[in-house]
């Protein structure tokens, strides 16, 4: 049989691809080195949020395979690489599961076939990286096979926007090679938009998430001096955001997390050290204030137990949502780690509650997940919001708790109720 496209990577990004390639009636296999993974899936479970086990359901019975055989590549039309890049050591992308992928399909590479990366990387990755392994074995880009760069721009638990419905770049290493990559997505995507070639398309995706990185540190600073001058900075974000122009409204919190905002603006920031030996200020200073913010949070929980006369060492400290976004179960990169790391170096008595999680993987038992959550919240001495999942009935918790920091600004300010 033929196949359309094999996906590499069946995870956050690789999975809705999956779907929505499906439900347009495309042969699709998909390939992952997690045995464990592939075999769920093909039994019906699924990993992700944003795929429900019904979900996945339909998925395989439209003919859905995944496998951990690099076979399914050679067979086909299209391969799209979705594998994480986490940043490493150096502060630059770690880079090993794109290049582990590009190998694999190196090896199953026929004449004809369209390659895609759509893994978040640096400048010039799919070109200096990427191409050169595909070139190996004596066929050339553009020429032999099609190359492009089209970034995932998934939202886990976004229930507006998908894969369907949010445009795709799409920048090809020839425009020929970004004729075929917009013609690949067009069968499933709502919109394709073109950028000029593949580096135009990686740095897209970095601007879009730097962006976000640098706005969010514009609040949460402003968050510490308005807090010092007695000023209710959720106020004035919601009379800034009247403005039906010039303005986006940004929020602070108790840090950032997720496999973006964290990440993806280092990306840039490494590629303009390493090649042109001067730093990326805006986002060095964003990335500096950012990741303070657990520390803040944690300076601010210590203040509230001191006004009622109760030191942090064998305080009890209930945290509320250990996700790195409300409604999901992901916790990767999630700033509620370094807050209860810290809370817990400091002789805290940290536990913890989410609807999404029961058993916090960064710490095990050391910090339980509290069974009863009414009880926990009149028994803690300090409740902390760090994520507003749906499921909280906040203004329920604030009144029942002895003191409640809200690091959300969902809850009304009160004597014993205090926001970020």
């Amino acid at each position: 049989m033929s196949v359309d496209v094999t996906v590499i990577g069946l995870g956050y990004v690789g999975l809705p691809l999956v779907q929505e390639a499906v439900r347009a009636g495309l042969v699709v296999r998909g390939f992952d080195i997690n045995g464990g993974v592939v075999d769920a899936l093909n039994a019906g479970h699924s990993h992700i949020d944003d795929i429900s086990d019904d979900e996945l359901a339909e998925i395989l019975s439209g003919g859905f395979e995944a496998s951990t055989d690099e076979a399914v590549i050679a067979d086909a039309d299209t391969v799209v690489i979705c594998v994480p890049t986490p940043l490493g050591e150096d502060g630059g992308p770690d880079l090993q599961a794109v290049e582990g992928s590009v190998h694999a399909i190196a090896r199953n590479l026929t004449p004809g076939t369209l390659v895609i990366l759509e893994s978040t990387t640096y400048p010039g990755t799919t070109d200096e990286v990427v191409r050169p392994i595909l070139e190996a074995g004596g066929l050339t880009a553009g020429t032999d096979f099609h190359l492009a760069f089209s970034p995932e721009r998934i939202d886990p638990g976004n229930a507006q926007f998908g894969a369907k419905n949010t445009p795709k770049v799409v920048g090809g290493y020839t425009p020929e090679c970004g004729d075929m990559a917009a013609a690949f997505y067009g069968r499933f995507v709502d919109t394709v938009v073109r950028a000029k070639g593949t580096r135009e398309a990686e740095t897209a995706k970095l601007l879009e998430n730097t962006y976000r990185h640098i706005n969010i540190a514009l609040v949460n600073e402003m968050a510490r001096f308005c807090h010092d001058l007695g000023i209710d900075l959720w106020d004035v974000i919601d009379a800034a955001k009247t403005k039906p122009f010039g303005f986006q409204a940004f929020y602070p919190g108790p840090g950032v997390g997720g496999h973006c905002i964290p990440i993806d603006p280092n990306y840039l920031s490494y590629n303009v050290r390493a090649k042109l030996g001067y730093p990326f200020r805006f986002v060095e200073l964003a990335q500096e204030i950012n990741t303070t913010m657990p520390a803040y949070v944690v300076q601010r929980a210590q203040d509230l137990l001191n006004e009622d006369a109760r030191a942090m060492r064998g305080a009890t400290v209930l945290l509320l949502g250990v996700t790195y976004k409300p409604n999901i179960a992901d916790q990767r990169e999630s700033p509620a780690v370094p807050v209860a790391r810290q809370l817990l170096d400091k002789g805290a008595d940290v536990r913890f509650h989410d609807p999404h999680v029961s058993s916090w993987s960064a710490f095990g038992d050391v910090v339980p997940c509290v069974p009863d959550l009414d009880a926990a919240v009149r028994e803690a001495d300090l409740v902390v919001l760090l994520q507003n999942h749906r499921a909280y009935d906040v203004a329920a918790l604030a009144a029942a708790s002895h003191r409640f920091f809200d690091t959300r600004g969902v809850a009304a300010p009160g004597d014993r109720v205090h926001r970020l």
